[in-house]
C-alpha cells in the first residue's frame, strides 16, 4: 500500500489527504492542519470508530433500546461488538448515560443507552 488517499473529517476543512507508506515511514501531505497528519496516522495504523446500535429489552412500550460505545473500539472488531450486542436483553428502564455493558470484551469500552425508558 504506497499510496492511500483520503478524507479527513477532523475539522471543517475536509482536507484530501495523501498518505505515502512506500518508504516504510507514514508520510501525509495535503493537510492544512495538524489534525489531517493526526486522523490519517490514526486511521492507516489503527482506525477506530464509535459505534451506534439497538439492544433488545423486555418491555412491550419499548422493545428496543439505542445504544453507543462510550469512546471508539477498533474498526477490525466492529462484527465481533455487534454479536456481542445483539445477545444483550435490557431488563431495567435505564437513561441516557447509564451503562448498559459496564466493558465491551476486548476493548474495556463501555456501552450506554441514549434513550430515556422511563415511564410516562
Amino acid at each position: 500500500m504506497p499510496e492511500t488517499l483520503m478524507t479527513c473529517i477532523q475539522c471543517p476543512l475536509s482536507c484530501r489527504l495523501v498518505v505515502d507508506t512506500g518508504s516504510g515511514e507514514l508520510v501525509v501531505s495535503g493537510n492544512q492542519c495538524r489534525k489531517g497528519e493526526e486522523y490519517a496516522h490514526d486511521e492507516i495504523i489503527n482506525p477506530t470508530r464509535s459505534l451506534t446500535s439497538t439492544v433488545a429489552t423486555i418491555f412491550p412500550d419499548f422493545p428496543l433500546l439505542p445504544v453507543r460505545t462510550d469512546g471508539e473500539v477498533p474498526k477490525d472488531k466492529i462484527f465481533e461488538i455487534m454479536d456481542i450486542i445483539n445477545s444483550i436483553l435490557v431488563e431495567k428502564r435505564l437513561r441516557p448515560g447509564d451503562v448498559v455493558l459496564e466493558k465491551i470484551p476486548g476493548t474495556g469500552t463501555p456501552l450506554i443507552a441514549t434513550a430515556d425508558m422511563r415511564e410516562l
